[in-house]
């Protein structure tokens, strides 16, 4: 039988990686076959429509591991929407930092190069949008939100994560997420004036 290799997930890793660091027009199918080892006869056995269906996998991927990241904050942090949402901020912080300030977001990146993606890539991306702020909202439904409130918030907890990582990237420090964890918490207000995050907390407490 012949030997199994890892050939496809280093691929899959490496297109990843490089589409998040320079994006997907500029990746170039070359230079993924070469910084992952892969031979060409073999890149095209596993991903026969070539860089389309790279990039799809490595959306798949990309979102997969953000939705296990997400769901694992939310259950250290359960009835606790201050806590998450500073959790959410220190570890996609810490995401960047780790990266020496390289690391942008997969599927913002490929947002930003519509033009460029075909349908199901389009289609692609939305969805893991979609998919990861439900993960958001579902937690912020949790510490009491309405249905409303959580998926509002949750939106724009998202959007708010994205454009840290885009001042991150041109800054070169984590500074943003920290600044933007504490207008979170503080500014996004129940409807009798105290602070949503720390009625939430009261709750929980209780």
């Amino acid at each position: 039988m012949p030997r199994k290799t890892d050939a496809r997930d280093r691929a899959i890793a490496t297109a990843e990686r490089l589409f998040r660091i320079q994006g997907y027009t500029a990746t170039g199918l070359n230079q993924i076959i070469e910084e992952s080892g892969s031979p060409k006869g073999s890149f095209y056995f596993h991903f026969p429509r070539g860089k389309a269906q790279l990039a799809e996998e490595a959306i798949d991927h990309y979102v997969a591991t953000r939705i296990a990241v997400l769901r694992d904050i939310s259950a250290t942090t359960t009835g606790d929407a201050l806590s998450f949402v500073r959790r959410i901020f220190g570890t996609f912080a810490a995401e960047m930092v780790a990266s020496d300030f390289q690391y942008g977001c997969l599927m913002q990146n490929l947002a930003n190069e519509l033009p460029a993606l075909d349908a199901d890539l389009t289609k692609r991306v939305a969805r893991g949008f979609v998919d990861s702020t439900e993960i958001v909202a579902e937690h912020f439904r949790g510490c009491g939100f309405t249905s409303a409130r959580a998926s509002s918030t949750a939106a724009a907890l998202v959007a708010a994560v994205e454009g840290a990582r885009t001042i991150a990237r041109l800054e070169r420090t984590a500074a943003i997420f920290e600044a933007l964890a504490d207008v979170s918490v503080q500014g996004w207000a129940a409807p009798e004036g105290k602070p949503a995050f720390e009625l939430s907390s009261r709750r929980r407490r209780r």
